[in-house]
């Protein structure tokens, strides 16, 4: 019986299921004295984390929270790898080149060639937030080189945008110096408008920022009427000021539901984009990239070359080390999925979404703002006076796993208050027939008994 006994290193028989962690309290401040067996160090953060939410039940997050098991092997096998170190890991800095060429040929960016993907200007990025600091950083560089060349002030750049951009615009804003232009919403309007832009654009504008997909509600801003509008102002003697397109969400969404919609390199006007990875483009977090027109719209003072890694590399990035998986997890979708899967995939997750939204359309006092049609994303609020708010569902939801954000819409909008459902990859018709029931009861329940607990706002998760 001997065999069976599991001994602490002094000889002390140790309690079955978590050895010293249940006599000795583990500091969470400070490094232990001592170490600790590695299955108990392992039994022990396991179980701080059931503490969490489920991730499968985040339906505020637009961020992968399932991929196929063979990706998360691939991905598993290759978190040792720096993805800086391209001489090193030849391989990986290979599938990187060719997912920047794939999503700049899925945005129809000019000239690429079939056999070179260094003909394709972009880079991945820790997510669309560093891709957002890198397209922002090419504006305002290639705005000051034209002031410079023709001697004109460059004191006060400013970028044009809406309030309902994510917050990594305003932290882009505040850390490089550049005057936010926002343009604010309305209630039923959740999108700036080309009017909006005209009037806001001047000489002093690095670039105005058009959304496909908000964070808001899901809604695709108008990026051709925008760039139309632009065009007339520079003819008409005004400033030529460049268009940068936010699709973070809906840049793996809309070339596949909606592939002649034109809002990408297909309008001259557009001169850079960004996407998410890790959204939509269904790799777990955190992956983006960020692509240009062509290379004269990536100013060469803001590439780097360093040889000290044994080679000499060009680098484009606010980071320097970071994990080489996410890239090889996106480059499996991209060679498992193709367009075919992405397209199918994506039409699932609208059927779902749309479904659900003509559901809670029926609902007594709710109204859906964005019903899943242009990305899968749900926005709907509440009308009338029904005795409770969007807050005391999300609570109530809570309450059966469910992570349902409830949040107020942006600048002068702000007396709205909406809830938000993210119709993500692994969110089953199934799952979505649990929550409408869910939600439906709630409101039910809420309507005959009130609620229990008050709250006028609750965090946004962007």
């Amino acid at each position: 019986m001997s065999h069976r006994k599991r001994l602490h290193p002094d000889g002390v028989l140790a309690p079955a299921y978590t050895g010293r962690l249940d006599s000795e309290p583990v500091p969470a401040l400070r490094l232990p004295a001592h170490s600790m067996d590695p299955a108990e160090a392992y039994r022990y953060i396991h179980d701080e984390l059931m503490l969490d939410g489920s991730s499968r039940l985040n339906l505020a997050t637009f961020v992968t929270t399932w991929m196929e098991p063979q990706a998360g092997v691939l991905m598993a096998e290759t978190f040792d790898k720096n993805l800086i170190d391209k001489d090193e890991y030849p391989a990986t800095s290979a599938m990187e080149e060719r997912c920047v060429a794939m999503v700049a040929e899925l945005f129809h960016a000019p000239g690429l060639s079939d056999v070179d993907p260094g003909t394709a200007t972009g880079v991945s990025t820790i997510g669309s937030s560093e891709a957002v600091m890198l397209a922002g950083l090419a504006l305002k560089w290639r705005w000051r080189a034209r002031r410079q060349a023709a001697g004109q002030n460059t004191a006060r750049p400013n970028l044009v945008l809406g309030s309902n951009v994510q917050v990594v615009w305003e932290k882009f804003c505040r850390y490089f110096d550049v005057e936010a232009k926002y343009l604010p919403m309305e209630p039923g309007r959740y999108v700036v408008t080309p009017e909006q832009v005209r009037e806001a654009v001047d000489e002093n504008t690095i670039g105005v920022v058009a959304i496909l997909g908000t964070t808001y509600t899901g809604e695709l801003e108008p990026v051709a009427e925008i760039a139309a509008t632009l065009d007339d102002v520079a003819a008409s003697g005004g400033p030529d000021v460049p268009l940068h397109v936010d699709a973070a969400s809906g840049g793996f969404v809309v070339p596949f539901l909606q592939p002649k919609l034109k809002w990408d390199f297909r309008v001259p006007r557009v001169v850079s984009i960004n996407v998410s990875g890790h959204k939509y483009g269904l790799t777990y977090p955190g992956i983006g990239f960020v692509v240009w027109r062509d290379k004269e719209h990536l100013p060469e003072e803001l590439v780097f070359r360093v040889n000290y890694l044994g080679g000499d590399m060009p680098t484009f990035t606010l980071n320097f080390s970071r994990p080489g998986n996410q890239i090889v997890g996106q480059y499996y979708n991209f060679l498992r999925l193709g367009r075919d899967g992405y397209r199918r995939g994506m039409e699932t997750l609208r059927s779902t979404a749309s479904r659900l939204a003509e559901q809670l359309a029926g609902l007594e006092g709710m109204r859906v703002i964005s019903d899943g049609t242009a990305i899968p994303v749900i926005a709907f609020e509440l009308t009338g006076d029904p005795g409770f708010t969007v807050f005391d569902i999300s609570h109530e939801l809570r309450a059966g796993g469910w992570q349902v954000p409830a949040y107020t819409m942006p600048a002068d909008a702000e007396e709205v208050a909406v809830l938000r459902i993210v119709v993500r990859e692994g969110f089953s018709a199934d799952l979505a027939r649990q929550l409408f029931a869910d939600i439906e009861r709630v409101c039910t329940e809420l309507r005959k008994e009130g609620p229990l607990r008050h709250s006028s706002e609750q965090h946004f998760a962007h």
